[in-house]
């Protein structure tokens, strides 16, 4: 089995493309999906950043506020290494634990979606690294249709290594600027990510 990293700037489409190789039967592990579940009440992890962070993270209903303790993080560096410090240890050894699962179930192949794979330095987990790109300015329009404001756009992508350095270190790069049939097309390059039809053929 070939286990890929799937990566690159917030914003560029890393989902979209995740959903792709997910509708070629190839198992998606999705990291941001595992950390909303390593901060559920009642988990470790939860505690942790409650104890660290205090109970103003916490909404109405006594759960984490996602977009609350991002503000707060994204604002600060130092308190972000804090919170990453916490979470990445647990959200690897999830993945890592699912795609040994992939790899016992006899699959040909599994993606791991991992924002920050090389910030984490998660590349040596895994046999090869794909990153999705897309210009800045069509980065930057992406998150504004998120409601995000200029300072919450820049703080996250300085958050990250630059898209440059991602494409120069990954093994593939899938360039999202256009239709997602041109993602098709680059991702039937990929040994593995091919589409049923394509391998039939």
């Amino acid at each position: 089995m070939i286990a890929y990293g799937l990566t690159g700037g917030v914003g560029v489409g890393k989902s979209a493309v995740g959903a792709l190789i997910a509708e070629r039967g190839v198992p998606i592990v999705d990291t941001d999906v595992i950390a909303r579940e390593v901060v559920h009440p009642g988990t470790e992890g939860f505690r942790l950043v409650v104890e660290r962070f205090g109970p103003e993270i916490l909404n109405t209903e006594g759960l984490l506020d996602r977009r609350a303790l991002a503000e707060l993080v994204f604002a600060d560096s130092e308190k972000r290494k804090e919170l990453e410090g916490i979470l990445h240890p647990l959200i690897r050894g999830v993945w890592k634990r699912r795609i040994s699962q992939c790899r016992e179930e006899g699959a040909r192949a599994a993606v791991v979606v991992i924002p920050l794979l090389f910030e984490t330095g998660a590349e040596g987990q895994l046999d090869k690294v794909i990153c999705v790109a897309c210009t800045e300015v069509t980065q930057k329009a992406r998150l504004r249709e998120r409601d995000w404001d200029e300072e919450e756009i820049s703080n996250r992508i300085a958050a990250q290594l630059s898209l440059k350095e991602k494409m120069e270190r990954a093994d593939y790069v899938i360039w999202n600027e256009s239709s997602l049939d041109i993602c098709c097309r680059q991702l039937d390059r990929i040994a593995g990510l091919t589409a049923q039809k394509a391998a039939v053929e």
